[in-house]
């Protein structure tokens, strides 16, 4: 009677788990910073070593225009390089926003960025997929990308999907920036971000978003896409037709995350402590930038630590030091009360194996736990950011339901401690099974993957030995057959294709 009761309780909890959850037990924008890598004697070191490089050192090859812009604000020449007085650097930091919305076409799909919250999303220009019938990689596609966006689109641990991928079959520069925006638009309402190869891409492209939109000027009035740029080349100098795509998008309201991606050892110091003066010092100067332009504009301080395998030169997307690196690049930006952007989970692994957990897990955990508010690279990334996969954005959306969990923490109250609970089962049934606390806690403190096997092994073997990398590719395989969202209305299309040649 009781193996029968207790197959019966099982049966029980199983479909109650298979059930929607009344409350989410770890939605995405829980609160980090409680991981902090640097003291506050560290964190002020390196900031006035960045500030000394900045008022030392400068940057090089600025762009006439906007070495007008940085003058007029109260930076110095010295001959061809432009220095920030440690007063203009502090004014940019001073009056830059610190919170603003990412706005998704759905606007239930917004997301505010700053504070404390985290959010893990996407990011990469991955030139090779990891076909998912081959297992094996081959070069990126437009369609690939189409298939990357709407898959993302049904991940609720993913808060917005920046391209992950290029499409290596359109050559021409134009019809790439075009069909990689209409993707998004197309695919998702989630908050997105894509990025522009030159300037004069810019203004054609907003009138796809203004199509859209509902009208001509009513993407700038609420903008749900977000540019990735990188206007600083390491080490400590401009990239002009960056900053020219910089200009573009201030010009129609575009909100960016200007992107700082040193490498330590090659572009950067190998030193970690030097590493992180200079890579600070660089995204100060993209702030400088925008703010000499447009004070108060909003961006996403972007600070990406890369390391290098000082053996080969080859980048390394995972390991100890990447994790550290970019949850003290969080902390850092935190500090300075930006809104702070870093990269995680972009394990170097080809395949969907035991390398590939474990240097998504740890890198991701650490940026979480620091605090990170936008956590870029993190969903489907694989081979250093050559790679991306749909069985990896499947994996990776559990990942971070468990990251979410962490961050969510102990909640203490009355309630929670259960003095009653405890001495009902200790007194009674010498169990807590089936009493009403256990319930009641079952699904507001617990998150159940869907993925992870948790059987024992003669039940794992029996239905068919699967790995991971199994399941997750057979979900992957089921959102693409399945979910074909169509968020542009059969007039809105039409006006895209009449305009811009969509492929």
């Amino acid at each position: 009677m009781t193996a029968m009761r207790k197959r019966g309780g099982r049966k029980a909890r199983i479909a109650q788990r298979a059930a929607k959850p009344e409350v989410d037990p770890c939605p995405p924008g829980q609160p980090g910073g409680l991981y902090r890598p640097l003291s506050d004697a560290d964190l002020k070191r390196i900031y006035d070593a960045a500030l000394t490089l900045l008022d030392t050192l400068g940057m090089g090859e600025v762009p006439a225009r906007l070495r007008s812009d940085l003058l007029a604000a109260g930076a110095r020449e010295n001959g061809a390089r432009i220095e920030f007085p440690r007063a203009l650097v502090e004014d940019a930091i001073a009056r830059a926003p610190k919170q603003f919305i990412l706005h998704g076409r759905d606007p239930d799909r917004s997301i505010e960025v700053g504070g404390t919250s985290v959010h893990f999303g996407t990011g990469g220009a991955a030139v090779q997929t990891l076909d998912i019938d081959t297992g094996l990689y081959r070069p990126s596609t437009l369609a690939d990308l189409h298939d990357f966006t709407r898959l993302q689109d049904t991940l609720p641990n993913v808060s917005w999907f920046t391209r992950c991928c290029i499409a290596t079959d359109l050559p021409d520069l134009l019809d790439l920036d075009v069909n990689t925006a209409y993707a998004l638009m197309k695919n998702t309402t989630k908050p997105v971000a894509t990025a522009f190869t030159i300037a004069e891409h810019v203004a054609p492209i907003v009138q796809m978003f203004d199509i859209a939109a509902g009208g001509d000027g009513a993407f700038s009035k609420r903008p749900f896409v977000k540019a990735h740029i990188s206007p600083v080349i390491s080490p400590l100098r401009y990239g002009e037709d960056a900053v020219d795509v910089v200009y573009e998008c201030i010009r129609h309201n575009i909100p960016m995350s200007c992107i700082t991606a040193a490498q330590a050892g090659a572009t950067a110091p190998a030193t970690l402590a030097g590493f992180l003066a200079h890579s600070l010092a660089e995204t100060l100067a993209s702030l400088v930038m925008v703010h000499a332009i447009q004070p108060g504009y909003p961006m996403v301080f972007s600070n990406w630590p890369f390391v290098i395998d000082l053996r080969s030169g080859a980048f390394s997307g995972g390991g100890g030091e990447t994790a550290l690196l970019n949850a003290a690049s969080a902390q850092l930006s935190n500090w300075l009360g930006l809104p702070s952007g870093v990269a995680a989970s972009m394990t170097d692994a080809k395949a969907i194996d035991a390398q590939y957990g474990m240097e998504k897990g740890l890198t991701s955990l650490a940026a979480a736990l620091a605090g990170g508010n936008l956590i870029y690279e993190s969903s489907g990334m694989t081979a250093a950011l050559l790679g991306a996969s749909f069985e990896g954005f499947i994996l990776d959306n559990e990942m971070h339901a468990h990251t979410y969990r962490v961050l969510r923490g102990v909640e203490v109250s009355d309630d929670t401690l259960g003095l009653d609970a405890i001495r009902d089962a200790v007194l009674g049934e010498g169990h807590f099974l089936g009493h009403a606390q256990t319930h009641a806690a079952m699904e507001r403190d617990y998150y159940y993957p869907e993925l992870a096997d948790r059987e024992e092994p003669r039940t794992w073997a029996q239905s068919g030995a699967q790995s991971a990398w199994d399941r997750a590719r057979d979900t992957a395989r089921r959102i693409l057959a399945d979910h074909q969202p169509q968020y542009l209305s059969p007039a809105q299309d039409a006006a895209i294709r009449d305009r811009f040649n969509i492929l």
